[in-house]
């Protein structure tokens, strides 16, 4: 799949088919996630793989009860660990580059599941604290990202977007 079609068509899924997501399939996903780029390549991303149903649930009601994410055969939360990039970069490393970073990443990892015909959502609304708990997460790394994956059960359209003459800017704003 052309990358300009990936990014075109991808969209948020919220309903899944029962079918099972291989390891491989996973693994190929993060792989592509882990090719982001990071600031001095210090890539301070984590990635916890969750299959079992009652961590998806648990995870689904720290995420504001937003259930359709236990429902996904797959779910992955991106973490991000601000000291790596603090190592080098001080507090804007820490407060700023480990975000951009892991959110490139999880661009990406949007991508590759959808150009391998995978559905996916970006949830970004959940209870940090509770979500790092459920998942026994060193108090040094932060989840990020929930992202449940499976194969589609919709197919939404496409939401509007703003033009580009409304959001371009040359020299100044």
């Amino acid at each position: 799949m052309d990358v300009f079609e990936a990014i075109k068509h991808r969209r948020s899924i919220r309903e899944y088919t029962r079918r099972d997501v291989s390891k491989d399939l996973i693994e190929k996903i993060i792989d592509a996630a882990r090719m982001a780029p990071s600031a001095g390549n210090m890539q301070p991303w984590e990635f916890i793989v969750i299959r079992d149903p009652q961590r998806k649930r648990k995870v689904a009601d720290a995420a504001l009860g937003q259930m359709f994410i236990a429902t996904a055969p797959v779910v992955i939360v991106v973490c991000a660990s601000p000291s790596r990039s603090a190592s080098r970069y001080g507090s804007r490393g820490e407060k700023l580059y480990c975000l951009q970073d892991t959110a490139a990443a999880t661009e990406n990892l949007h991508l590759a599941a959808h150009a391998l015909g995978l559905g996916t959502a970006w949830v970004g609304a959940f209870d940090e604290a509770a979500v790092g708990e459920i998942l026994q997460l060193p108090p040094e790394v932060r989840p990020i990202a929930i992202i449940p994956i499976g194969y589609p059960a919709e197919k939404p359209s496409p939401p509007p977007k703003r033009n580009l003459q409304e959001i371009i800017h040359y020299e100044k704003f």
